[in-house]
Order: C-alpha cells, then sequence, then structure tokens
C-alpha cells in the first residue's frame, strides 16, 4: 500500500513531467521542456527546437557551437526557440489562454521568455536546474511572480 508520503507533491510530479517532454528537444546542446498548467491541469507543453517545417540542429549542426557563443547569450543567433516560448505558442494555436497558470521548466527561463511569460500573466515559475540570469529574476520579482528552484529531493527554493 501506497504512504501519502510516497505520493510526489503536485510540484514534483509535474516537473517530472518536464523533464519527460525535455526529451524531445532537438537542440545538441541542453535539453530543456516546460509545461503550463492550471488547475492541475496541464494545458500546454514546449520542448526547445526549430521552429516547424524548419531543419533543426540535429541535422544541421548546431550554430550557436559553430560561431563558439556560450550559453546564456546572444539567444537570437540559434534555430531554436526556447521550451516555454513553445508552450505559450501551443497554448495560443489551440486558443488556450495562459493566464493565472503555473510553469515548470527543467531549466530557469531566459531574460526573453521571462518577459513573454509576465505578459502571459503566468501566476508562478517553478524550475530545477538553469544558469542564473538576474535581468530575468529582477523582472519576475518586480512583476510579483515567485521564481522557485526544486532540488533533487523536492525541496523548494525561493530566489
Amino acid at each position: 500500500m501506497t504512504k501519502p508520503e510516497d505520493r510526489p507533491s503536485w510540484s514534483q510530479y509535474f516537473l517530472s513531467i518536464t523533464e519527460l517532454v525535455a526529451q524531445r528537444s532537438t537542440c545538441t546542446r541542453r535539453k530543456v521542456g516546460a509545461i503550463l498548467v492550471r488547475d492541475k491541469r496541464i494545458i500546454a507543453t514546449g520542448y526547445n527546437g526549430a521552429p516547424t517545417k524548419v531543419k533543426h540542429c540535429l541535422e544541421v549542426g548546431c550554430l550557436r557551437e559553430q560561431q563558439n557563443i556560450p550559453s546564456g547569450e546572444r539567444h537570437e543567433l540559434c534555430r531554436g526557440l526556447h521550451a516555454e516560448q513553445n508552450a505559450i505558442i501551443q497554448a495560443a494555436l489551440h486558443g488556450v489562454t495562459v493566464e493565472n497558470a503555473i510553469v515548470y521548466c527543467t531549466n530557469m527561463p531566459c531574460a526573453i521568455c521571462s518577459k513573454m511569460l509576465i505578459n502571459a500573466r503566468v501566476k508562478e515559475i517553478y524550475y530545477k536546474d538553469g544558469y542564473p540570469d538576474f535581468l530575468a529574476s529582477s523582472m519576475l520579482a518586480e512583476a510579483g511572480i515567485p521564481l522557485i528552484q526544486m532540488d533533487e529531493k523536492g525541496d523548494m527554493h525561493k530566489n
């Protein structure tokens, strides 16, 4: 018999699903997943990769690697969209609002994705890993959107 304390919390549950979504990534450098959740229901998923009908990096190579661009810099020099962007786009394509959704990401959102998530009116963001992005975290704090990092045990740490 499963004990209540053996069940994952909702945040642990959704973050583990996000890690599965990330496995669809076509990025050769980092596999990232994001899901949008409202009322404990997944409303959209996204992973990082090239737009539909555009060859992805697994086929043509990584422009960022070819140009020695460090991680976290010059996001515009990439064939791919970020996982958070793809999740927002998927919701829009299907006519689903993301307002008041909770975002679960394998990695901390960058400044560009953070600005999109702020304007999409999400209510909080959980993530596992990621490089610190001062601009992203400061804008999210200013907008009143909690940014919560979860460690391997599922413990939460507010930024």
